[in-house]
């Protein structure tokens, strides 16, 4: 691909640093979205309904669970795994959250905390597309204080009892399987539940104002009876899900960048079309300084997001790094995607264009896997070597 056609934002030949192979990965998801998504986003944004008719087509593409390996998962790169959330995010956060929850929670949480059985059982469906799984981690009273949790699981004879509450859950109304967390008289652990569990009850959030093509639940547990089996043994304590929210922060780095991309190149080709006092927005000193600001951003976060990349795969990324990565990536993106709405004026607040829409969806963006408090806080710690959080 012509990297000046495909990127208008790209000032630095970004392509150059890709191998043919992540380029040719990126290029597969660019098409996709450019087909199937683009043409329709607007419609299901505003019926607020994520298009689970695309989720068989997300699994022929390899794109669920695609950094893990085994189990007809795709083992591709975490690099590549990054440009396919750019890609997603460009058509919508929706998309790319579909594939986080399912592959970077409940599927990664399976692949390094499950059984062989429940790795069996749940991993090559779940990459096919053809069961969807969530992640139940925050709380109504404990969001970013996962320490807090209430939900618990008591033994019962051989079986456990679970019961609590779970709030903003994604996909939990139309899964198959939902990975929960809750404590025990030993500490947090991880559950693998059927949703067809007696017991389990999920109801999607509604209205929104953002992720509106996307679904995030309250989930219930009352009393739901799973045998011994449901539990994961290799998560004992918080660093089984962080080590689960790790993987969906990093593909944030991406994601952000790809939304803040795709409002760039809207607002981009508006102005240079739109006529105002006899020339278009795109001769104007300030369009054009909008332009190149936002231009600027969306370079260095891709920079940032690929070094992170290549630190990942190398085994080397340190957790305090994904805090840098998703504190900033998140912050420019939503700043792009405001600026952007700028030069399309009222017509910015139409569904016709996209920028606004990537602003409201960032909103979620930014608050989930870690807010931007956190992040800043986990990042004061690395600097000053002391913990702020309390």
């Amino acid at each position: 691909m012509d990297a000046e056609v495909s990127d208008p934002s790209d000032l630095i030949s970004f392509n150059a640093l890709l191998t043919d192979e992540e380029a040719a990965a990126r290029d597969r998801v660019r098409e996709f979205v450019r087909a199937e998504i683009k043409p329709n986003i607007a419609r299901w944004y505003e019926e607020a309904r994520f298009p689970l008719e695309i989720v068989p087509e997300l699994g022929r593409l390899g794109l669920l669970g695609m950094h893990l390996s085994g189990y007809g998962c795709a083992g591709r790169s975490a690099v590549e795994y990054g440009l396919a959330g750019a890609e997603l995010e460009a058509g919508d956060s929706g998309l790319r959250t579909f594939v986080s929850v399912q592959g970077s929670l409940a599927m990664s949480a399976i692949s390094k905390h499950g059984s062989d059985d429940q790795k069996e059982e749940w991993l090559p469906r779940m990459a096919a597309g053809e069961a969807i799984g969530c992640f139940g981690l925050t709380e109504p009273t404990a969001g970013s204080d996962p320490g807090a949790m209430r939900t618990f699981a008591r033994r019962d004879g051989a079986d456990w009892l679970l019961s609590g509450s779970k709030r903003w859950i994604g996909l939990a109304s139309v899964a198959q399987v939902a990975v929960i967390w809750a404590q025990t008289d030993d500490g947090v652990r991880g559950f693998v539940v059927p949703t067809s569990s007696p017991g389990f009850t999920a109801t999607p959030i509604e209205p929104k104002l953002s992720m509106r093509a996307s679904i995030q639940c309250d989930v219930r547990l009352d009393d739901v009876r799973l045998p011994a089996s449901a539990v994961l043994p290799g998560a004992v304590g918080l660093r089984g899900p962080f080590s689960c929210l790790n993987e969906a922060r990093y593909g944030i780095i991406w994601g952000a960048m790809g939304a803040a991309r795709d409002a760039f190149e809207d607002a981009l080709a508006y102005s240079k079309e739109r006529l105002q006092f006899g020339r278009t927005l795109a001769g104007y000193q300030l369009t054009q300084e909008k332009l190149v600001n936002m231009a600027l951003e969306i370079n260095k976060g891709f920079l940032l997001a690929l070094h992170l990349g290549r630190l990942k795969d190398a085994g080397q990324l340190a957790p305090h790094q994904v805090s840098v990565g998703k504190l900033n990536n998140c912050r420019e993106a939503i700043e792009i995607c405001r600026e952007a709405r700028t030069i399309l004026g009222g017509n910015g607040i139409t569904l016709d264009y996209s920028p606004l829409r990537h602003a409201n969806n960032l909103e979620s963006v930014r608050t989930y896997e870690g807010t931007d408090e956190v992040h800043t806080l986990i990042l004061g710690q690395q600097l000053t070597g002391v913990a702020a959080f309390r």
